[in-house]
Protein backbone atom coordinates (compact mmCIF):
# COMPACT_ATOMS: atom_id res chain seq x y z
CA UNK A 1 0.00 0.00 0.00
CA UNK A 2 0.98 3.50 -1.01
CA UNK A 3 1.71 6.38 1.82
CA UNK A 4 0.95 9.95 1.20
CA UNK A 5 3.93 11.79 -0.17
CA UNK A 6 3.17 14.84 3.48
CA UNK A 7 6.78 16.29 2.79
CA UNK A 8 5.47 17.18 -0.59
CA UNK A 9 1.55 17.88 0.59
CA UNK A 10 3.26 20.59 2.71
CA UNK A 11 5.48 22.53 0.75
CA UNK A 12 2.80 22.82 -1.90
CA UNK A 13 0.22 24.19 0.52
CA UNK A 14 3.18 26.84 1.10
CA UNK A 15 3.94 27.76 -1.99
CA UNK A 16 0.25 28.87 -2.35
CA UNK A 17 0.30 26.54 -5.94
CA UNK A 18 -2.48 24.96 -7.09
CA UNK A 19 -2.03 21.65 -8.67
CA UNK A 20 -2.98 22.43 -11.80
CA UNK A 21 -0.88 25.41 -11.49
CA UNK A 22 2.13 22.85 -10.21
CA UNK A 23 1.34 20.79 -13.62
CA UNK A 24 1.16 23.60 -15.57
CA UNK A 25 4.78 25.12 -14.31
CA UNK A 26 6.20 21.65 -14.55
CA UNK A 27 5.65 21.19 -18.11
CA UNK A 28 6.85 24.40 -18.69
CA UNK A 29 10.16 23.58 -16.63
CA UNK A 30 10.64 20.64 -18.19
CA UNK A 31 10.47 22.05 -21.50
CA UNK A 32 13.83 24.03 -20.18
CA UNK A 33 15.18 20.80 -19.47
CA UNK A 34 14.79 19.86 -23.22
CA UNK A 35 12.02 17.30 -21.98
CA UNK A 36 8.98 17.91 -23.77
CA UNK A 37 7.15 14.61 -23.48
CA UNK A 38 6.81 15.62 -19.89
CA UNK A 39 3.14 17.22 -19.83
CA UNK A 40 1.36 16.52 -15.92
CA UNK A 41 -1.96 17.22 -15.12
CA UNK A 42 -3.62 17.76 -11.58
CA UNK A 43 -4.44 14.23 -11.48
CA UNK A 44 -0.43 13.36 -12.25
CA UNK A 45 0.11 15.92 -9.98
CA UNK A 46 -2.71 14.06 -7.11
CA UNK A 47 -1.14 10.37 -7.74
CA UNK A 48 2.27 11.97 -6.49
CA UNK A 49 0.61 13.35 -3.10
CA UNK A 50 -1.04 9.83 -2.65
CA UNK A 51 2.82 8.27 -2.81
CA UNK A 52 3.15 7.61 -6.37
CA UNK A 53 7.71 8.36 -7.24
CA UNK A 54 8.13 10.43 -10.22
CA UNK A 55 10.47 8.90 -12.46
CA UNK A 56 13.74 11.20 -13.20
CA UNK A 57 14.72 14.11 -14.05
CA UNK A 58 10.44 15.03 -12.11
CA UNK A 59 12.03 14.96 -9.02
CA UNK A 60 14.36 17.63 -9.51
CA UNK A 61 12.31 19.36 -12.13
CA UNK A 62 9.56 19.47 -9.20
CA UNK A 63 12.05 20.68 -6.62
CA UNK A 64 13.24 23.71 -8.81
CA UNK A 65 9.84 24.83 -9.54
CA UNK A 66 8.66 24.86 -5.80
CA UNK A 67 12.25 26.77 -5.00
CA UNK A 68 11.05 29.49 -7.86
CA UNK A 69 7.88 29.33 -5.94
CA UNK A 70 8.63 29.55 -2.19
CA UNK A 71 12.51 31.62 -3.22
CA UNK A 72 14.48 29.59 -1.70
CA UNK A 73 16.33 26.25 -2.52
CA UNK A 74 13.94 23.11 -1.55
CA UNK A 75 15.59 19.90 -2.70
CA UNK A 76 14.05 16.49 -3.61
CA UNK A 77 15.25 14.75 -0.11
CA UNK A 78 13.09 18.24 1.04
CA UNK A 79 9.96 17.10 -0.89
CA UNK A 80 10.61 13.27 0.22
CA UNK A 81 11.58 12.48 -3.25
CA UNK A 82 14.85 10.99 -2.19
CA UNK A 83 18.06 12.53 -2.73
CA UNK A 84 18.44 14.28 -6.31
CA UNK A 85 21.21 13.79 -9.06
CA UNK A 86 23.11 17.25 -7.52
CA UNK A 87 26.13 15.74 -8.08
CA UNK A 88 25.54 14.94 -11.34
CA UNK A 89 23.80 17.76 -12.56
CA UNK A 90 26.30 19.73 -11.19
CA UNK A 91 28.82 18.62 -13.57
CA UNK A 92 27.12 19.94 -16.55
CA UNK A 93 27.79 22.94 -17.96
CA UNK A 94 23.83 23.83 -18.83
CA UNK A 95 22.67 25.97 -21.87
CA UNK A 96 20.03 26.79 -19.62
CA UNK A 97 20.51 29.50 -17.40
CA UNK A 98 17.19 28.60 -15.11
CA UNK A 99 18.31 25.12 -15.03
CA UNK A 100 22.11 26.80 -13.83
CA UNK A 101 20.33 28.43 -10.85
CA UNK A 102 18.60 25.66 -9.50
CA UNK A 103 21.88 23.15 -9.85
CA UNK A 104 24.38 25.64 -7.82
CA UNK A 105 21.71 26.35 -5.25
CA UNK A 106 21.08 22.84 -4.86
CA UNK A 107 24.49 22.23 -4.71
CA UNK A 108 24.89 24.94 -1.88
CA UNK A 109 21.81 23.66 0.09
CA UNK A 110 23.16 20.09 0.34
CA UNK A 111 26.91 21.45 1.47
CA UNK A 112 25.46 23.15 3.92
CA UNK A 113 23.65 20.20 4.96
CA UNK A 114 26.77 18.52 5.22
CA UNK A 115 24.86 15.76 3.25
CA UNK A 116 26.85 12.25 2.47
CA UNK A 117 26.12 12.00 -1.49
CA UNK A 118 27.99 15.50 -1.90
CA UNK A 119 30.83 14.33 0.40
CA UNK A 120 31.63 11.12 -1.05
CA UNK A 121 31.32 12.99 -4.46
CA UNK A 122 33.99 11.97 -6.88
CA UNK A 123 36.40 14.09 -8.87
CA UNK A 124 35.36 13.36 -12.64
CA UNK A 125 38.93 13.93 -14.63
CA UNK A 126 37.15 14.70 -17.92
CA UNK A 127 34.16 16.93 -16.91
CA UNK A 128 36.21 19.98 -17.49
CA UNK A 129 36.39 19.44 -20.95
CA UNK A 130 33.01 20.48 -22.30
CA UNK A 131 32.39 23.77 -19.83
CA UNK A 132 35.64 24.72 -20.66
CA UNK A 133 34.72 24.53 -25.00
CA UNK A 134 31.25 26.08 -24.18
CA UNK A 135 32.71 28.99 -22.26
CA UNK A 136 34.83 29.75 -25.16
CA UNK A 137 32.19 29.99 -27.89
CA UNK A 138 30.49 32.05 -26.04
CA UNK A 139 27.08 32.05 -27.70
CA UNK A 140 24.42 31.20 -25.21
CA UNK A 141 22.28 33.70 -24.38
CA UNK A 142 19.12 32.86 -21.56
CA UNK A 143 17.23 35.16 -20.05
CA UNK A 144 15.78 34.60 -16.28
CA UNK A 145 12.47 33.94 -15.03
CA UNK A 146 9.90 36.24 -13.93
CA UNK A 147 9.87 37.87 -10.06
CA UNK A 148 10.52 41.01 -7.94
CA UNK A 149 13.23 43.39 -9.99
CA UNK A 150 16.67 43.65 -8.79
CA UNK A 151 17.74 46.48 -8.35
CA UNK A 152 22.00 47.52 -8.50
CA UNK A 153 21.77 47.77 -4.87
CA UNK A 154 21.45 44.74 -4.02
CA UNK A 155 24.21 43.48 -6.53
CA UNK A 156 26.27 46.15 -4.22
CA UNK A 157 25.36 44.24 -1.13
CA UNK A 158 26.51 40.91 -2.29
CA UNK A 159 29.81 42.42 -4.06
CA UNK A 160 30.95 43.99 -0.48
CA UNK A 161 30.61 40.75 1.64
CA UNK A 162 32.70 39.06 -1.27
CA UNK A 163 36.11 40.85 -0.23
CA UNK A 164 35.20 39.81 3.41
CA UNK A 165 34.97 36.14 2.40
CA UNK A 166 38.18 36.17 0.44
CA UNK A 167 39.93 37.40 3.11
CA UNK A 168 38.88 34.74 5.62
CA UNK A 169 39.61 32.10 2.82
CA UNK A 170 43.18 34.01 2.39
CA UNK A 171 44.26 34.36 6.04
CA UNK A 172 42.17 30.99 7.69
CA UNK A 173 42.01 28.49 5.10
CA UNK A 174 39.17 27.07 3.36
CA UNK A 175 38.13 24.73 5.75
CA UNK A 176 36.82 27.97 8.47
CA UNK A 177 34.51 30.05 6.86
CA UNK A 178 32.89 28.05 3.81
CA UNK A 179 29.87 26.67 5.38
CA UNK A 180 29.66 30.44 6.34
CA UNK A 181 29.80 31.25 2.78
CA UNK A 182 27.61 28.63 1.25
CA UNK A 183 24.60 29.89 3.78
CA UNK A 184 24.91 33.14 2.89
CA UNK A 185 24.74 31.90 -0.67
CA UNK A 186 22.06 30.05 -0.30
CA UNK A 187 19.90 32.71 2.06
CA UNK A 188 21.00 35.94 -0.10
CA UNK A 189 22.74 35.13 -3.26
CA UNK A 190 20.82 32.46 -5.10
CA UNK A 191 17.33 33.60 -4.18
CA UNK A 192 18.46 36.81 -6.24
CA UNK A 193 19.21 35.06 -9.43
CA UNK A 194 15.44 34.19 -9.70
CA UNK A 195 14.37 37.34 -10.01
CA UNK A 196 13.75 39.64 -13.12
CA UNK A 197 16.42 41.96 -13.73
CA UNK A 198 17.37 45.06 -16.47
CA UNK A 199 20.48 43.72 -18.33
CA UNK A 200 23.24 45.46 -16.54
CA UNK A 201 21.56 44.63 -13.13
CA UNK A 202 21.36 40.72 -14.86
CA UNK A 203 25.06 41.02 -15.19
CA UNK A 204 26.59 42.38 -12.70
CA UNK A 205 24.26 39.94 -10.67
CA UNK A 206 25.80 37.28 -12.54
CA UNK A 207 29.16 38.14 -11.90
CA UNK A 208 28.74 38.90 -8.46
CA UNK A 209 27.46 35.22 -7.98
CA UNK A 210 30.26 33.88 -10.09
CA UNK A 211 33.11 35.01 -8.20
CA UNK A 212 31.37 33.61 -4.72
CA UNK A 213 30.81 30.49 -6.39
CA UNK A 214 34.30 30.09 -7.38
CA UNK A 215 35.44 31.06 -3.85
CA UNK A 216 33.05 28.22 -2.54
CA UNK A 217 34.30 26.06 -5.03
CA UNK A 218 38.04 27.05 -3.89
CA UNK A 219 37.27 26.39 0.05
CA UNK A 220 36.42 23.31 -0.77
CA UNK A 221 39.39 22.93 -3.25
CA UNK A 222 41.84 23.82 -0.44
CA UNK A 223 39.80 21.65 2.46
CA UNK A 224 40.57 18.57 0.11
CA UNK A 225 36.74 17.91 -0.75
CA UNK A 226 37.81 18.39 -4.79
CA UNK A 227 34.48 16.78 -5.95
CA UNK A 228 32.41 19.59 -4.45
CA UNK A 229 35.28 22.06 -5.30
CA UNK A 230 34.74 20.57 -9.32
CA UNK A 231 31.17 21.05 -9.48
CA UNK A 232 30.91 24.54 -7.46
CA UNK A 233 33.82 25.77 -10.07
CA UNK A 234 31.89 24.63 -13.23
CA UNK A 235 28.75 26.37 -12.76
CA UNK A 236 30.59 29.16 -11.40
CA UNK A 237 32.02 28.84 -14.82
CA UNK A 238 28.43 29.36 -16.24
CA UNK A 239 27.90 31.63 -14.40
CA UNK A 240 30.95 33.92 -15.24
CA UNK A 241 29.79 33.20 -19.21
CA UNK A 242 26.48 34.64 -18.37
CA UNK A 243 28.00 37.84 -16.82
CA UNK A 244 30.43 38.09 -20.11
CA UNK A 245 33.22 38.82 -17.54
CA UNK A 246 36.05 37.17 -20.26
CA UNK A 247 38.68 37.52 -17.02
CA UNK A 248 36.72 36.18 -14.44
CA UNK A 249 35.78 33.31 -16.85
CA UNK A 250 39.34 32.80 -17.25
CA UNK A 251 40.11 33.03 -13.77
CA UNK A 252 38.07 29.88 -12.87
CA UNK A 253 39.80 27.71 -15.60
CA UNK A 254 42.84 28.69 -13.72
CA UNK A 255 41.01 27.43 -10.19
CA UNK A 256 40.29 24.53 -12.35
CA UNK A 257 43.61 24.10 -14.22
CA UNK A 258 45.45 23.89 -10.61
CA UNK A 259 42.91 20.97 -9.18
CA UNK A 260 43.92 18.69 -12.49
CA UNK A 261 47.48 19.32 -11.62
CA UNK A 262 47.17 18.96 -8.24
CA UNK A 263 45.10 15.30 -8.77
CA UNK A 264 47.77 14.02 -10.91
CA UNK A 265 46.48 15.27 -14.42
CA UNK A 266 48.58 18.11 -15.45
CA UNK A 267 47.85 17.32 -19.22
CA UNK A 268 44.26 18.37 -18.63
CA UNK A 269 45.81 21.26 -16.44
CA UNK A 270 47.89 22.60 -19.06
CA UNK A 271 44.63 22.26 -21.57
CA UNK A 272 42.36 24.24 -19.10
CA UNK A 273 45.03 27.43 -18.35
CA UNK A 274 45.75 27.29 -22.02
CA UNK A 275 41.96 27.98 -22.80
CA UNK A 276 41.49 30.46 -19.97
CA UNK A 277 44.63 32.43 -21.80
CA UNK A 278 42.99 31.88 -25.23
CA UNK A 279 39.53 33.22 -23.71
CA UNK A 280 41.07 36.11 -21.73
CA UNK A 281 43.10 37.64 -24.29
CA UNK A 282 46.43 39.72 -23.62
CA UNK A 283 45.28 43.09 -22.24
CA UNK A 284 42.23 41.78 -19.98
CA UNK A 285 43.85 41.16 -16.83
CA UNK A 286 47.45 40.56 -16.45
CA UNK A 287 47.05 39.54 -13.11
CA UNK A 288 44.76 36.39 -14.54
CA UNK A 289 47.20 36.21 -17.18
CA UNK A 290 50.29 36.01 -14.91
CA UNK A 291 48.69 32.81 -13.34
CA UNK A 292 47.41 31.38 -16.04
CA UNK A 293 51.16 31.19 -16.98
CA UNK A 294 52.06 30.16 -13.85
CA UNK A 295 49.77 27.12 -13.15
CA UNK A 296 50.79 26.11 -16.90
CA UNK A 297 54.24 26.19 -15.94
CA UNK A 298 53.51 23.82 -12.59
CA UNK A 299 51.40 21.27 -15.57
CA UNK A 300 54.38 21.22 -17.24
CA UNK A 301 56.75 20.30 -14.70
CA UNK A 302 54.62 17.41 -13.64
CA UNK A 303 55.04 16.52 -17.36
CA UNK A 304 58.85 16.98 -17.24
CA UNK A 305 59.13 19.59 -20.08
CA UNK A 306 61.96 21.92 -18.35
CA UNK A 307 62.28 24.03 -21.02
CA UNK A 308 58.36 24.67 -21.72
CA UNK A 309 58.24 25.15 -17.76
CA UNK A 310 60.81 27.66 -17.67
CA UNK A 311 59.39 29.69 -20.22
CA UNK A 312 55.99 29.65 -18.62
CA UNK A 313 57.52 30.70 -15.73
CA UNK A 314 59.34 34.04 -17.65
CA UNK A 315 55.61 34.44 -19.23
CA UNK A 316 53.83 34.53 -16.02
CA UNK A 317 56.58 37.04 -14.57
CA UNK A 318 56.44 39.14 -17.87
CA UNK A 319 53.06 39.40 -17.27
CA UNK A 320 53.08 40.43 -13.69
CA UNK A 321 54.93 43.15 -14.65
CA UNK A 322 52.48 45.01 -16.38
CA UNK A 323 50.04 44.89 -13.54
CA UNK A 324 48.44 48.06 -12.60
CA UNK A 325 46.41 47.26 -9.11
CA UNK A 326 43.72 49.61 -9.25
CA UNK A 327 43.15 48.39 -12.61
CA UNK A 328 42.57 44.61 -11.30
CA UNK A 329 39.17 42.94 -10.06
CA UNK A 330 38.49 42.56 -6.16
CA UNK A 331 39.11 38.39 -6.66
CA UNK A 332 42.36 39.21 -8.48
CA UNK A 333 44.21 40.30 -5.09
CA UNK A 334 45.51 37.14 -3.84
CA UNK A 335 47.57 36.95 -7.11
CA UNK A 336 50.23 38.81 -5.78
CA UNK A 337 54.30 38.22 -5.17
CA UNK A 338 53.85 36.01 -2.29
CA UNK A 339 51.09 33.74 -4.25
CA UNK A 340 53.10 33.63 -7.74
CA UNK A 341 56.81 33.17 -6.12
CA UNK A 342 55.27 30.14 -4.34
CA UNK A 343 54.00 28.60 -7.58
CA UNK A 344 57.25 29.20 -9.45
CA UNK A 345 59.27 27.84 -6.14
CA UNK A 346 56.26 24.44 -6.93
CA UNK A 347 57.22 24.41 -10.15
CA UNK A 348 61.22 24.53 -9.70
CA UNK A 349 60.86 21.93 -7.09
CA UNK A 350 59.50 19.52 -9.14
CA UNK A 351 61.83 20.03 -12.09
CA UNK A 352 64.08 19.30 -9.62
CA UNK A 353 66.14 22.88 -9.68
CA UNK A 354 67.01 23.57 -6.17
CA UNK A 355 68.49 26.33 -6.34
CA UNK A 356 65.71 28.55 -8.74
CA UNK A 357 63.08 26.62 -5.99
CA UNK A 358 65.18 27.97 -2.71
CA UNK A 359 65.11 31.80 -4.49
CA UNK A 360 61.52 31.71 -5.02
CA UNK A 361 60.42 30.27 -1.94
CA UNK A 362 62.31 32.82 0.03
CA UNK A 363 60.55 35.52 -1.70
CA UNK A 364 57.27 34.26 -1.44
CA UNK A 365 57.72 33.52 2.29
CA UNK A 366 59.17 36.73 2.67
CA UNK A 367 55.89 38.60 1.50
CA UNK A 368 53.76 36.36 3.34
CA UNK A 369 55.34 37.11 6.15
CA UNK A 370 54.50 40.63 5.37
CA UNK A 371 50.89 39.80 5.10
CA UNK A 372 50.36 37.35 7.93
CA UNK A 373 49.55 34.72 5.17
CA UNK A 374 50.28 31.80 7.05
CA UNK A 375 48.97 29.31 4.69
CA UNK A 376 51.23 30.69 1.77
CA UNK A 377 54.14 30.73 4.22
CA UNK A 378 53.28 27.14 5.44
CA UNK A 379 53.23 26.06 1.36
CA UNK A 380 56.26 27.87 0.39
CA UNK A 381 58.16 27.03 3.35
CA UNK A 382 57.39 23.56 2.76
CA UNK A 383 59.04 24.12 -0.83
CA UNK A 384 61.69 25.46 0.80
CA UNK A 385 62.52 22.41 3.11
CA UNK A 386 62.28 20.28 -0.52
CA UNK A 387 64.48 22.52 -2.03
CA UNK A 388 67.57 21.72 0.92
CA UNK A 389 66.16 18.06 0.67
CA UNK A 390 66.92 17.87 -2.37
CA UNK A 391 70.89 19.14 -2.06
CA UNK A 392 70.90 16.56 0.70
CA UNK A 393 70.67 19.32 3.68
CA UNK A 394 68.76 17.39 6.20
CA UNK A 395 69.72 20.47 9.26
CA UNK A 396 67.91 23.02 6.77
CA UNK A 397 65.25 20.64 5.72
CA UNK A 398 63.96 19.88 9.47
CA UNK A 399 63.95 23.82 9.92
CA UNK A 400 62.27 24.49 7.33
CA UNK A 401 60.34 21.70 8.14
CA UNK A 402 59.26 22.94 11.67
CA UNK A 403 58.19 26.29 10.16
CA UNK A 404 55.69 24.54 7.84
CA UNK A 405 54.25 22.58 10.81
CA UNK A 406 53.81 26.14 13.13
CA UNK A 407 52.22 28.05 9.90
CA UNK A 408 50.27 24.95 9.09
CA UNK A 409 48.73 25.11 12.49
CA UNK A 410 47.14 28.18 12.47
CA UNK A 411 44.90 27.62 9.88
CA UNK A 412 42.60 25.02 8.52
CA UNK A 413 43.50 24.06 4.87
CA UNK A 414 44.31 20.25 3.62
CA UNK A 415 46.51 21.29 1.32
CA UNK A 416 49.10 22.17 4.02
CA UNK A 417 48.63 19.11 5.93
CA UNK A 418 49.70 17.59 2.43
CA UNK A 419 52.49 19.71 2.18
CA UNK A 420 53.71 18.33 5.65
CA UNK A 421 52.52 14.38 4.55
CA UNK A 422 54.43 15.72 1.53
CA UNK A 423 57.85 16.44 3.88
CA UNK A 424 57.56 13.13 5.90
CA UNK A 425 57.90 11.30 2.51
CA UNK A 426 60.73 13.19 0.87
CA UNK A 427 62.68 12.61 4.18
CA UNK A 428 62.24 8.87 4.06
CA UNK A 429 65.67 8.07 2.25
CA UNK A 430 67.16 9.37 5.11
CA UNK A 431 66.49 6.74 7.22
CA UNK A 432 66.19 6.70 11.21
CA UNK A 433 68.02 9.91 11.27
CA UNK A 434 67.20 11.58 14.65
CA UNK A 435 65.95 14.63 12.52
CA UNK A 436 63.51 12.77 10.54
CA UNK A 437 61.97 11.23 13.17
CA UNK A 438 61.67 14.31 15.34
CA UNK A 439 60.08 15.93 12.38
CA UNK A 440 57.19 12.97 12.18
CA UNK A 441 56.62 13.04 15.93
CA UNK A 442 56.10 16.53 15.38
CA UNK A 443 54.11 16.34 12.73
CA UNK A 444 52.09 13.59 14.37
CA UNK A 445 49.06 15.75 15.84
CA UNK A 446 48.73 17.57 12.37
CA UNK A 447 48.70 14.85 10.00
CA UNK A 448 45.94 12.33 13.04
CA UNK A 449 43.07 15.47 13.06
CA UNK A 450 43.49 16.06 9.24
Amino acid sequence: MKTPNSDLATWLARSGLSRTELARRVKAAAQTWGQPHISPNASTVRRWLEGDMPRSPLPEILADVISAAVGYRVTTYDLGLGESGSAERSLVYNASFAVTVEAVADLGRADVDRRAFLAAAPFAAVAAVGPSRDWLLNTLDQQPEAGPRVRLEDVTAVRNMFGEFQKMDVLQGGGSGRLILAEYMNQHVFPLLRRTHTEDVRQALCEAAAEQTYLLGWMAYDNGEHGAAQRYLIQSLRLAEESKNRALGAHVLAGMADQATLLGNPTEGRRLAQAGRAGLGSNTSPACLADLWALEARALAKLGEKSEAARAVGQSETAYGRVRLEDEQEWAAFIDPAYLHGEHANTFRDLGQADAAEEHARQSIGHARKQRRARRGAMSQAALAVSHLQRRDLEAAHAAGLRTLSLSRQVKSSRCVEAVQDLQRRMQPFGNHRLVADFSERARDLVAAA
